[in-house]
């Protein structure tokens, strides 16, 4: 994976699978939050899979689903999720870019 930091808070990256998220969590990550939506590839992993795995390691796991640019919709829930965790957050999606794109909007 290539982790991009874009603050004390919160890093970008391309897709997590399942056996990445232990290193994640010793990583210092309490959060991930998906921006993929499921099937949007094949090979790509469901996020119930990297979620049930983030759960083993006391990790919230949150899916934001995102096409495109985030809706206004998106972008509440997703600082709605942002108030309820504590420590660094992952976002991924495909490459990062909208996981980015949601974390760039907030309090627009």
């Amino acid at each position: 994976m290539n982790i991009k930091k874009i603050d004390d808070r919160f890093a970008t990256t391309g897709q997590v699978r399942p056996e990445d998220v232990a290193q994640l969590a010793q990583d210092g990550y309490v959060a991930i939050v998906c921006a993929r939506p499921d099937n949007e590839e094949p090979g790509q992993p469901a996020f119930a899979a990297v979620a049930r795995e983030a759960e083993k390691h006391g990790m919230k796991a949150i899916h934001i689903p995102v096409t495109g640019a985030p809706s206004a919709a998106e972008v509440d829930r997703f600082e709605e999720a942002l108030e309820t965790i504590n420590g660094p957050i992952l976002g991924y999606c495909r490459s990062g870019a909208r996981s980015a794109a949601l974390y760039s909007s907030i309090g627009q």
